[in-house]
């Protein structure tokens, strides 16, 4: 029988690698997101403006729904000496010579300054350890700044990667206040949530005042196996592959922009125990995947779908 023990899952070789330019720095490498209706003449106006201003491209992508007034997506990473203190002026400048033109939505990002990420997290911990060993190596381009948890019982295997570890317990009566006490806590301080196996819903109102994407782990292709003991429920239905889906999270319940699946082959012989160490395997790499992506500035939303360079 094949072995079914958990292992830590490299990130895939390759452009999606988590890693800006080679990973050798990421000091002045800045990246351009852009959307707008397709036409002529964008990319010749980007990157001219790139080039006045001395910047080097070192890798971009680019893509269109229709080629004939469909929706354009593209993705420009640039090497531009001081671009941390001309970030504000490249901005306004492009937003007046090329995104007024387009009527283009844009970032500029630099890729200098890691996101400052919090884990939410109950009692299973795969995906939470596996993201924050990731990040300890230097595979994510994060800074874990908090972990919360409405259980205790990780608090020891956090504390000693000395990350600070919040306890917030939530009941059906106490939901609403331990929201407030979570927005607190994270008020300016973090870019991202990712939600590392939390088993509680967030509420809309909470979504709204966090002000940041949160970045959800699901254990199967959506929305097959809901509910409790999704392994055992695949085990009695005699599947043959399990998956696992990273989305953004929504106030619709699992029905967030999908930025990442995977899926790993079973057969009639494993356990259902044995079958969930092979879905958390893909839990993780499918978690980290999102996590570096989204970070590394890859994934562009257009409505409830995503665009991942």
């Amino acid at each position: 029988m094949e072995d079914s023990a958990t292992t830590v899952a490299p990130l895939p070789d390759g452009v999606r690698d988590g890693s800006p330019v080679g990973r050798s720095s990421t000091a002045d490498v800045g990246r351009l997101l852009m959307s707008c209706q397709d036409g002529p003449g964008i990319v010749a106006a980007a990157t001219s403006f790139l080039h006045a201003r001395g910047a080097n491209i070192a890798q971009s992508d680019q893509d269109t729904t229709d080629a004939e007034g469909g929706s354009f997506f593209q993705r420009i990473e640039f090497h531009l000496p001081g671009l941390i203190e001309r970030l504000p002026v490249l901005e306004r400048e492009f937003a007046d010579e090329v995104a007024a033109r387009f009527g283009m939505s844009f970032e500029i990002r630099t890729a200098e300054i890691p996101k400052r990420v919090a884990l939410f997290v109950s009692k299973v911990d795969h995906c939470l350890l596996d993201l924050i060993w990731r990040w300890r190596r230097g595979e994510l381009p994060i800074d874990i700044v908090q972990v919360v948890s409405n259980h205790p019982d990780l608090h020891d295997d956090v504390a000693a990667f000395d990350i600070p570890f919040t306890h917030i317990p939530v009941t059906r009566e106490t939901k609403a206040a331990a929201e407030d006490e979570q927005l607190a806590l994270l008020d300016g301080r973090v870019d991202l949530v990712v939600l590392a196996r939390y088993m509680q819903i967030l509420s809309g109102d909470f979504l709204k005042r966090l002000g940041v994407p949160a970045i959800n782990i699901h254990h199967s292709f959506l929305p097959a196996f809901a509910g409790a003991s999704p392994y055992v429920q695949a085990k009695h239905r005699g599947v043959k592959l399990v998956g696992a889906t990273a989305h953004y999270v929504t106030e619709d319940l699992d029905e967030g922009p999908i930025i990442e699946q995977d899926v790993a082959r079973v057969s009639h012989r494993l356990t259902a125990r044995e079958i969930s160490r092979r879905g958390a395997d893909i839990e993780r790499i499918v978690l980290a995947r999102a996590v570096a992506w989204h970070c590394d500035d890859r994934v562009l939303l257009h409505g409830n779908t995503t665009i991942v360079f």
